[in-house]
């Protein structure tokens, strides 16, 4: 994708969204009937759309939420619900809808006071904390979320008790029991009154930042931190943990400025992404540009998305760290520092990840539990101690307490930024020093990802793909070692494909959650032989599409 003459640079007045509009829309808006593009479609992390496109109203939500009431009833989780949500305008809307919903179905809700705001990980935290020791009457939660997405999205994500986000198994229930209400008009669907549920026993107002903070000194070494006295920046992008990092400064004694205190629901403080568009991820250089431009104020800077489960690592030589590298740094150092971890503790990464994460696990003699793109994947095995620390290529994390015990079984930016201070601190050197010194030992690859504008066709189209699709013996000059479709971490499909040689692959599969496929690949031999890898990628993709006749 060529870059965007606007990527990079401030946002302008006619690229903001008229949030009045936005909101008129979610509530008199309704999916067409029968139309699949606008039904309840829950992808990799929850169910997303907007207003404007008919695929996130008031009427999606209703249905959702009185699914998710059913299901949880027939499964018997009869704990209180923990629900929070992100910055973005919809997040609002559908927070309103939800809780009228849920409460008037004799749901406990626990919500943040004052209506806040509340990050992805907390959630998660605040669900394995209720639930320790418990075998009934176990919690669950909500997020309202639609991650990085731009500012007209929604989204909405369920996890259930483990903490984690909701297989496949759950949300197929949810989708298409919601998908049969809004098909019946909403009949079925109980509602109170925002008014009513916040007067009824059925909703209780709580700070969830002060129990998820005071024990953040379990998985970071906070007081390390503290003793190098770093100088520590952060934009939160607008996000929902912006008043988190104030508090975390005053608990444990730390430098950390706060370089903009914006939530505005344009988020018209943000730079445009690579494509030209408003996105809050924290992961581009394009919109991360700002917090870039102030990089030698600090000794580490860092930058979350809206629900504060991603991490974006920006240190005064580097300045922003590819996801890929940051989270081989990260799983050099905690593999090292984490005396209390069980010996036989593993890493787990997805399959579109860096392979200088493989190298770095071998070298530590660790075993690598290799999953599809979906941080569900990782639940399981977090939870039982069967992994240490899982990663994602697009700068989601998680790892274990430093006793060894689950922190939370969802990406949590808030810790990965910290380790990051962390890492500095203990060994006097930033992460992009310490990737340098990985790549002196493995060698420095190149990466890419690249989305692509695709139908709901042509997604179902790659989605299916096995391997009967790689004719060739060879890949950019290179022969071909192994073709996947599905993980080697526990064999369940990837929803596409991944290609390997010696010094090189690519995978190419459907967004769960946007409507593009991505092609991802690495090179161990520079540039040349990656554009190679991405040019055979897209060949491949093409005549996928023109096999199956579709366009």
């Amino acid at each position: 994708m060529a870059l965007h003459p606007q990527a990079g640079k401030p946002a302008t007045k006619q690229q903001l969204v008229n949030v009045a509009r936005l909101i008129s829309a979610y509530y008199t808006n309704k999916p067409e009937t029968g139309n699949v593009m606008q039904a309840v479609a829950f992808g990799t992390s929850g169910h997303r759309g907007s207003a404007f496109l008919n695929t996130f109203t008031d009427t999606h939500i209703a249905a959702i939420c009185q699914a998710l009431a059913e299901y949880r009833l027939g499964q018997g989780t009869t704990g209180p619900l923990y629900m929070g949500m992100d910055t973005h305008a919809l997040s609002e809307a559908a927070f309103s809808t939800a809780v009228e919903v849920l409460a008037a179905n004799g749901v406990h809700l626990l919500v943040q006071e004052n209506r806040g705001y509340t990050p992805t990980p907390v959630i998660s935290h605040a669900i394995l904390d209720y639930n320790q020791g418990k075998t009934s009457g176990l919690a669950d939660g909500v997020v309202i979320t639609p991650s990085h997405n731009p500012p007209e999205d929604g989204g909405f994500k369920y996890n259930p008790p483990h903490g984690g986000p909701a297989d496949s198994d759950v949300t197929n229930i949810i989708q298409q029991r919601a998908n049969e209400l809004i098909a019946q008009d909403l009949q079925g669907v109980k509602r109170m009154s925002l008014a009513e549920a916040y007067a009824s026993e059925f909703v209780k107002e709580m700070d969830f930042a002060e129990n998820y903070i005071a024990q953040l000194d379990q998985v970071i070494d906070m007081q390390a931190i503290a003793k190098a006295g770093l100088r520590l920046g952060t934009d939160p992008l607008g996000g929902a943990g912006l008043a988190y990092w104030d508090k975390i400064a005053a608990r444990y004694n730390i430098k950390i400025e706060v370089v903009n205190n914006n939530v505005d629901q344009q988020f018209g403080f943000m730079r445009c992404d690579k494509d030209g568009k408003i996105r809050m991820d924290c992961s581009s250089p394009y919109a991360m540009a700002g917090l870039i431009d102030l990089k030698d104020k600090f000794d580490i800077a860092f930058g979350n998305d809206p629900d504060f489960d991603r991490h974006g690592i920006v240190t005064t030589k580097s300045g922003l760290m590819n996801p890929n590298h940051y989270l081989a740094v990260a799983i050099n150092y905690l593999f090292q520092h984490r005396p209390n971890w069980p010996q036989n503790v593993k890493v787990g990464k997805t399959l579109v990840s860096s392979s200088m994460i493989d190298r770095v696990v071998a070298s530590l003699g660790r075993d690598l539990a290799e999953m599809p793109v979906g941080f569900k994947w990782f639940v399981q095995g977090l939870l039982g101690g069967e992994i240490g620390f899982a990663g994602e290529e697009s700068a989601g994390g998680i790892f274990l307490r430093r006793n060894g015990q689950p922190w939370a079984t969802d990406k949590d930016g808030i810790i990965l930024c910290l380790l990051a201070a962390e890492i500095m601190a203990v060994t006097g050197k930033d992460p992009g020093e310490h990737y340098q010194e990985l790549t002196k030992r493995f060698a420095a690859p190149v990466y890419t990802r690249i989305d692509v504008a695709a139908n709901h066709q042509q997604k179902q189209v790659l989605s299916k793909m096995d391997k009967s699709v790689i004719t060739n013996t060879e890949l950019a000059g290179e022969a071909i070692l192994q073709i996947q479709t599905h993980a080697s971490g526990n064999n369940a499909a990837i929803g596409g494909v991944k290609v390997s040689t010696e010094n090189g692959w690519f995978a190419a599969r459907p967004s769960g959650t946007e409507d593009v496929y991505k092609i991802y690949a690495e090179s161990f031999n520079g540039q040349a032989h990656l554009d190679a890898l991405v040019k055979e990628a897209q060949a491949l993709v093409d005549q996928v599409f023109k096999t199956a006749n579709v366009k």
